[in-house]
């Protein structure tokens, strides 16, 4: 949610960043004109039921007068007809205050956060390259072409995703065999990694109220993704960052006590709609897969280097599995709605020749903070927003995707980086069956 200072005083910033998200502008002046209508309907409100609290002092004496005889009936019955009158019009007044009022929280749940502006302006192809770490191998100087991770799943006995669809249907899978311990030992390391940043472990629920998904955003323009149990008016999560950026809804917290940093396993469902034809072979794009998430809330002014900090982790995580990446700094419409920027780290996929998403971190500024009443308290004893960020720290089927297609060998066996041996055994190579 927007800070509704913001657009009384700076409409034109939240147009701009309206505008650099390929979104509609003109909501800024319907929500300008819904506050305006709904401040004038406040204030026709409140006249009246003063009004009508100083009529209706009027008629309890009247009332008295009409029995001791010292007023006339008629007084009375005109005293009680303009009470009844401005009983009506103010139970009106209510009814548009509240419409307008309505209408305006609607148009401000409309708006996407307000971009930084130092975010490239463009579509999904127009993102800036940061940099390159690592360097791509060269398979054909080292004389063989490298298979691509569903054969090498199967080959390892690590990916089963023909009884994956048997089961569940397209863009479901197995891990199997050596896939389920590498599954662990990503995950293991990715924990106790981020322990050494200060980050506190945590198993959040999957399954959320509608609450949780609204106040981060999610069902805005991704509510396309997103699996609902009607039944039960609950959402699977597609991401971890909504029951942790939901764990402090409603509630106060210290802000010399900031940043709160957490680290969160939990599986993660997406629909992929949209994505038709699109990454169909494998486990690339997936209707489920696990994901280690960090979440960080801390104030405001701090969030820019925070922001940086989170990517300094991914890329640690990255840099410790040996893979080639890049960063990228994602354009401004290619943005989630709740994201004022956000980082991006790609890793190289030899089969396909280009580098695919693999992590992703979002400074949300106070957008979601603000929509979960999430506030900090400061040391002279006010409240202010906070803001919220996050960032992926291992998402495993796009990881074990980078993992088996960079560190394959000619016979189909597949290098551990020296980071995960300890997780399996000190295993340094997984082996064909």
């Amino acid at each position: 949610m927007i800070d509704t200072k913001v657009l009384r005083e700076d409409p034109e910033a939240v147009r701009e960043s309206q505008r650099r998200r390929n979104e509609d502008p003109t909501i800024v002046d319907r929500w300008l004109e819904a506050d305006r209508a709904w401040r004038e309907a406040n204030v026709a409100y409140d006249t009246l039921r003063g009004e009508q609290k100083t009529a209706g002092a009027v008629v309890g004496p009247l009332q008295r007068a009409v029995k001791q005889g010292t007023a006339e009936q008629s007084e009375l019955d005109a005293a009680l007809a303009g009470a009844k009158d401005l009983s009506d019009r103010v139970k009106q007044a209510e009814s548009d205050r509240d419409a307008a009022d309505a209408e305006a929280a609607a148009l401000l749940a409309a708006l996407s956060n307000v971009i930084d502006l130092d975010a490239p302006v463009g579509g999904e192809d127009d993102f800036v390259v940061l940099e390159h770490a690592g360097t791509p191998r060269d398979f054909a100087a080292e004389g063989f072409t490298p298979r691509d991770h569903v054969e090498l799943g199967e080959m390892l006995g690590a990916v089963d995703i023909e009884r994956g669809a048997k089961v569940s249907g397209s863009r479901f899978y197995y891990l199997t065999g050596v896939g389920a311990l590498l599954e662990m030992a990503l995950v293991n390391h990715a924990f106790a990694m981020a322990q050494t940043h200060d980050f506190t472990p945590m198993i959040p629920p999957a399954l959320v109220r509608p609450a949780a998904m609204e106040g981060t955003g999610f069902l805005g323009q991704a509510a396309e993704n997103v699996y609902r149990l009607e039944a039960d008016d609950m959402y699977l999560v597609g991401t971890s960052e909504v029951p942790l950026a939901a764990y402090h809804s409603d509630e106060i917290l210290d802000i010399a006590g900031l940043p709160k940093r957490y680290v969160a396993f939990s599986p993660c469902y997406r629909r992929e709609a949209g994505s038709h034809g699109k990454d169909t072979r494998g486990i690339f794009r997936v209707h489920w897969f696990d994901k280690v998430e960090m979440f960080s809330y801390c104030p405001i002014e701090e969030s820019y280097d925070e922001h940086r900090r989170l990517l300094g982790f991914e890329r640690e995580y990255l840099d410790s599995l040996e893979l080639p990446y890049r960063v990228i700094d994602v354009a401004s419409g290619d943005l989630g709605s709740s994201a004022a920027r956000k980082f991006d780290c790609e890793a190289w996929v030899p089969t396909q020749d280009r580098y695919r998403e693999v992590t992703s971190t979002s400074n949300c500024t106070t957008f979601q903070s603000r929509r979960l009443r999430i506030r900090g308290r400061e040391a002279d004893g006010g409240v202010t927003p906070i803001a919220t960020l996050n960032g992926t720290l291992v998402a495993i089927t796009r990881t074990i995707v980078a993992l088996f297609e960079n560190h394959q060998n000619a016979d189909g066996s597949v290098r551990v980086p020296v980071a995960l041996q300890p997780y399996l055994g000190g295993r340094e190579v997984l082996e064909p069956r």
